[in-house]
């Protein structure tokens, strides 16, 4: 198993440089082919105008999905400009969506992918679409999703590696995705905060996870540790500093995203906080 296809989904031109010089590493270095879709948000919100203006609405409507399409072009431009003289594998796709409405057309190539990179999706420079970006990836294409944090444009990342462990689907959909970077690695950490007294590994927590990694070869220690932080995200930030980890691999959306998005949670709380890329699947 190896990530062979790896999609990247660029929403403007400003930001490609950087976006597009992070995928190309990991391609290289996977030896995978890169598929780059430039996706163009068309900001028209066809059912409100203020009374009096529906005389104008096509007018509107024209101009905003003129603006989408150059955006589109620009975007495309920019990507091809950038990966003509890479030696590498890739192709370009470009489509235009509705505000709100990614979904579809992320999920469309997403679900062929082994592995979706994005940019951190919250914090200064992100794009607003990339929340949704990561979401549809993740839940439309039914794919693992790498996020880098910014400035992060090489692929020296998955060397020492943080494995989040709370027996979940989604912890062990993760660790499933993350398979061929783990048996790369040369330090596999499994952690577990704080395991529940009554839980179906309390006399061994991380140990079926750890038996899992060594019959696929994978070496791996087990950390079990105390919530001593108020939150997890903040307890695993600690601990990967701790182990000089430089790849995170871990669970998406434990919770539903509605109460995540109201309440907080983990996985939100990870992608904004992750000083080192982040392995993740739902």
């Amino acid at each position: 198993m190896a990530y062979k296809s790896i999609l990247t989904v660029v929403t403007a031109a400003k930001s490609a440089a950087a976006q597009i010089d992070a995928a190309v590493a990991l391609a290289r270095r996977e030896d995978a082919h890169l598929d780059v879709l430039c996706l163009s948000i068309d900001r028209t919100q066809s059912g409100y105008y203020y009374i009096g203006a529906a005389p104008m609405a096509p007018i509107v409507l024209q101009e905003t999905l003129q603006q989408a399409e150059n955006e589109a072009k620009a975007i495309e431009a920019a990507v091809r400009a950038q990966l003509a003289p890479e030696d590498i594998r890739w192709a370009v796709d470009t489509a235009i969506a509705q505000m709100g409405a990614v979904g579809p057309e992320v999920g469309r190539l997403a679900r062929f992918a082994d592995l979706v990179v994005v940019p951190q999706p919250y914090g200064a420079g992100s794009d607003a679409e990339q929340e949704q970006i990561l979401e549809a990836a993740l839940f439309d294409g039914r794919a693992a999703v790498l996020m880098l944090p910014p400035g992060r444009v090489d692929a020296d990342y998955g060397r020492r590696v943080v494995v989040a462990w709370n027996q979940s689907d989604q912890s062990m959909a993760a660790v499933r995705a993350a398979l061929p970077v783990l048996k790369a690695a040369s330090f596999v950490d499994v952690a577990v905060i704080a395991p529940p007294a009554h839980g179906p590994e309390r006399s061994d927590p991380g140990g079926m996870l750890s038996q899992f990694l060594s019959r696929h070869g994978i070496r791996s220690e087990v950390s079990v540790l105390a919530k001593t932080l108020p939150h997890v995200s903040d307890q695993l930030c600690r601990h990967i500093e701790d182990v000089n980890a430089d790849l995170l691999v871990m669970g998406a959306y434990g919770h539903s995203r509605f109460r995540e998005a109201i309440l907080g949670g983990t996985t939100l709380e990870m992608l904004e906080k992750a000083k080192v890329p982040v392995l993740t699947a739902h």
